[in-house]
């Protein structure tokens, strides 16, 4: 008998190929018109900071790794309280109708206004006060994008030490690997081979030597170190890290996918965990009874679809982009590549949980099996930091069940690429909130050179955006900050959206399909999230300060409620935009 695994992997793989080579190049030829002979701003722009032209396979590798994070990985596995059917249709569904039309128009979008945030390109289509809003948005957005990524990491460093060490090695092999490809006569070829070797070496010395922190509380060390980190990578020269780092990480990931793919095809293993549970009371966001329309987007943040994704496209992948025909592998093909790992995650979750649970130390885990029970105490069980390791031993058993690969090691492994993901979204995150925080500053130049001078400081700006996030990230309080952190990204991929139908709509003059596939998803999305973030204050901000979780509580609903009226105004702008006759 064919596994459930089996099937669902084969038909997710088929549904990408068809749209990649169907919807994407319709996408590509009538809607972005991407001309391979038309200078980029790579190189139009360069900089040898922000603006370089990279290898299509190295950016592609940056821009996977940046919008991947662990978004695609924690929400679908907490939104198997719902069970893992609708999970998994909302994953494909996001997708191939929201997310992929999202991705690469935002990319391609802003390689045409030489490589500006699509905040900016907001307020070239919409209005002045579009761009303010949609900047400030933006920041709040990236602010808790920093907060959730900060706790998820140093979560996984303290209770997988491995992980650290082979992380922390990645980051000083990705250096030497981008002086090598930038600054020697190796060049690319010659640096990828010597990248590889040390990447194989930081994997190794993960599995051996776990950097245990003994001398201090391990989660606290851990928020300190990467708070400094997100520092000064977000401040240095992308060909430094960004890019070198991202590119080695991408092999990981890549290696990560074919192996757990290939397991949970050849595993043939049916689901243990429910396929429905309850879609109305499941206690999915802040242990709060969710229905699972509208609150999906509130817990799968990132794999159907993500607004951050429009961030990275349009503030470091647009400026990197060396030809308009690259883009549709890396943009596109990113988001179709992030959403066979959520598919990965929710077929390996579901058929090898229970064994996953068991060595996690969850007692009896097969009373999951009955909805009810799965329904009300899924996210509870993944509570007190257990999810981080379920999902890392969810994949060591099924690697171990197909391929017989040591549990421990594949465990660490899986832990590794897990930080990966997060890392490189940490340090993007912030890279991407000093760009907008620049753009906010803007208005002072004229009237206070100097002040903006100061506030524009590329170091001072990643330093006020780290600073904030993280008091946030300081009590761990996931629970509540995902969700928050979720909404805020799909209602910022929806208000992207209404950017790029503008663009597509005004400035392409794209056929009526063109603007019926950017326009239709642009709105579903938004009154999907805008009722499902109303809901959050609503219901989970009250439970959130009523249970003694005060600061965070306070600060997640100022912020939320903040950002919906942003959003008003940003709808507002954009109808206004329809009547505009220049741009």
């Amino acid at each position: 008998m064919i596994g459930t695994t089996t099937l669902v992997i084969i038909l997710g793989l088929i549904i990408y190929m068809v749209f990649y080579f169907t919807h994407g190049k319709y996408l590509e030829k009538h809607v972005a018109k991407a001309d391979p002979l038309r200078d980029t701003p790579a190189k139009i722009l360069y900089d040898g900071v922000d603006y370089v032209p990279a290898n299509k396979y190295v950016l592609y590798g940056h821009h996977f790794a940046s919008i991947a994070g662990a978004g695609p990985i924690v929400g679908p596995a907490l939104a198997l309280a719902w069970g893992w059917l609708p999970s998994l249709l909302w994953v494909w569904f996001g997708n191939v109708f929201i997310g992929v039309v999202h991705d690469y128009l935002a990319l391609m979008s802003s390689v045409r206004y030489d490589g500006r945030s699509i905040g900016w390109i907001s307020g070239r289509l919409m209005s002045k006060r579009a761009f303010y809003a949609f900047n400030a948005y933006i920041w709040f957005a990236l602010l808790l994008v920093v907060a959730v990524f900060i706790v998820v990491v140093s979560v996984l460093f303290s209770v997988v030490p491995g992980s650290a060490t082979a992380a922390m090695l990645l980051i000083l092999f990705a250096i030497i690997t981008g002086l090598l490809m930038y600054k020697t006569p190796l060049g690319f070829k010659g640096g990828t081979i010597v990248g590889i070797i040390l990447l194989v070496l930081a994997i190794f010395a993960g599995m051996n030597i776990p950097l245990k922190i003994t001398f201090y509380d391990p989660y606290h060390f851990w928020v300190i170190v990467l708070a400094i980190y997100c520092i000064v990578a977000a401040s240095i020269p992308v060909w430094v890290l960004l890019q070198p780092r991202d590119y080695l990480n991408a092999y990981i990931l890549w290696a990560s996918l074919a192996i757990g793919g290939l397991a949970a095809i050849l595993a043939f293993r049916q689901m243990e965990l429910p396929a429905v549970t309850s879609l109305l009371d499941a206690r999915v966001v802040g242990g709060q009874p969710s229905p699972f329309w509208p609150t999906v987007p509130l817990v799968i943040a990132c794999g159907a679809l993500s607004g951050f994704h429009s961030l990275v496209g349009s503030g470091t992948t647009s400026k990197q982009l060396a030809n308009e025909a690259h883009g549709l592998l890396i943009g596109y093909g990113g988001m179709l590549t992030e959403g066979f790992l959520s598919t990965m995650v929710i077929a390996l979750l579901a058929a090898f949980g229970f064994e996953a649970l068991t060595a996690a130390g969850v007692s009896n885990p097969q009373a999951l099996a009955d909805p009810a029970t799965m329904a009300a105490k899924w996210v509870s069980i993944l509570k007190a930091k257990k999810w981080f390791v379920i999902i890392p031993y969810s994949y060591a058993s099924a690697t171990n069940t197909v391929f017989h690969l040591p549990f421990e090691a594949m465990a660490i492994f899986s832990a590794l690429w897990i930080t990966g993901f997060a890392l490189t979204s940490l340090d993007t995150a912030t890279r991407l909130g000093r760009f907008a925080w620049q753009e906010l500053m803007v208005p002072l130049k004229e009237k206070y050179e100097g002040l903006y001078k100061v506030l524009s400081n590329r170091w001072l700006a990643s330093i006020i955006l780290v600073g904030v996030a993280v008091p946030l990230a300081w009590g761990a309080a996931w629970k509540v900050l995902w969700p928050a952190f979720a909404g805020m990204n799909q209602l910022l991929a929806s208000l992207a959206l209404m950017t790029i139908s503008l663009w597509v709509i005004r400035v392409q003059k794209a056929p009526k399909l063109g603007k019926a596939l950017t326009l239709s998803p642009a709105f579903f999305l938004w009154i999907t999230v805008t009722i499902a973030l109303i809901w959050y204050e609503a219901v989970v901000v009250p439970a959130t300060i009523a249970g003694g979780n005060i600061l965070t509580g306070y600060v997640v609903g100022v912020i939320t409620a903040v950002s919906l009226v942003l959003n008003i105004m940003l709808l507002v702008d954009f109808f206004k935009g329809l009547k505009k006759t220049t741009y």
